[in-house]
């Protein structure tokens, strides 16, 4: 979860600021914003899309001396038949984080931990908000115009070596050639990192998918284009009220990718969600429309749909 103090810092943040020039490592800038009428997404592709990558987030904030051996009691066990190739981090710098194999969708899974609030290294990963140039030793392929947020990138960059390597031994023991990238929060924002980067250093026969939960905005708009352009199916769940899918704001040169999946309502008793489909990169009928005023940090945890949330004490450990 991000600090209080930054997320009302930034969202408050008048367009008027917008200049051409960086100032401190800062852009100023408007991205751009879709009215597109959303879809519908019906229960069945929320239970078969999007509830086996939640599962795998919400892991990702038990302690990983349990994750290791994937004894984290109910949220473990939720997943059945998973292995373990690597788990680490020590919820300051280094949120946790692991890498293991799932059988039932025969993918290797790549899942990070969000903010702990209680740490205060990692709200200074969220307030490094100055945008920087890609780092080209971890992806070998972005432009120089690609921006992206200083301390994601930073975190990231972190744990980029183990798994990177931890998911090739991994595909080569299984025999599988699929990878899935989740988290969430800040999680979500290194998850995203880490699909671009697993895409451009593996060979095309192996597909990389991401879904992510209350991702904060990670870059530019060259940035969002080039994640469009290598995931046409990349999802970014937004729950209700969050603010956290609306900072960095869009006034200092941040944009999000296309693939917003929406939750309008959770049904508190069925724990069903009434979620939307919204075109474009950003979409005023879905998180980009939420007044500053009606931000709910709760939503940001959960639940998001069949009783999923996120955090420490969402660990059912």
């Amino acid at each position: 979860m991000f600090s209080a103090a930054f997320i009302a810092f930034i969202s408050v943040l008048p367009s008027v600021l917008a200049a051409p020039a960086p100032l401190f490592g800062i852009n100023f800038g408007e991205g751009s914003s879709s009215n597109s009428s959303p879809s519908a997404i019906s229960q069945t592709d929320i239970t078969n899309e999007l509830l086996r990558p939640a599962l795998f987030a919400r892991t990702a904030y038990c302690p990983t001396d349990s994750v290791a051996n994937w004894s984290c009691g109910g949220s473990c066990n939720a997943l059945p038949g998973v292995k373990v190739y690597a788990s680490g981090g020590d919820q300051g710098e280094t949120p946790f984080f692991f890498v293991a194999s799932d059988p039932q969708s025969k993918s290797v899974v790549v899942a990070h931990e969000g903010t702990d609030p209680s740490k205060l290294l990692s709200d200074l990963n969220d307030v490094e908000f100055k945008q920087v140039a890609a780092n080209t030793t971890v992806f070998p392929q972005a432009s120089s115009s690609i921006l992206l947020h200083d301390g994601f990138q930073k975190t990231q960059g972190r744990t980029s070596d183990i798994i990177l390597s931890t998911v090739k031994s991994a595909l080569s023991s299984t025999g599988y050639n699929q990878v899935l990238v989740t988290g969430h929060s800040l999680g979500a924002a290194v998850a995203s990192l880490d699909a671009v980067m697993l895409r451009m250093a593996l060979p095309s026969s192996v597909t990389v998918e991401s879904v992510v939960f209350g991702l904060p905005r990670v870059g530019n708009q060259d940035w969002a284009n080039l994640v469009d352009s290598l995931f046409p199916t990349f999802t970014h769940v937004t729950n209700q009220d969050d603010p956290v899918p609306r900072v960095p704001p869009q006034d200092l040169n941040f944009q999000h990718p296309s693939g917003e999946a929406h939750i309008t309502a959770v049904d508190s008793g069925s724990g069903d969600a009434t979620m939307l489909q919204c075109p474009g990169q950003e979409n005023e009928n879905c998180a980009d429309g939420n007044s500053v005023l009606d931000s709910s940090v709760s939503n940001h945890l959960g639940p998001y749909f069949s009783g999923v949330s996120f955090g420490g004490s969402a660990c059912q450990a």
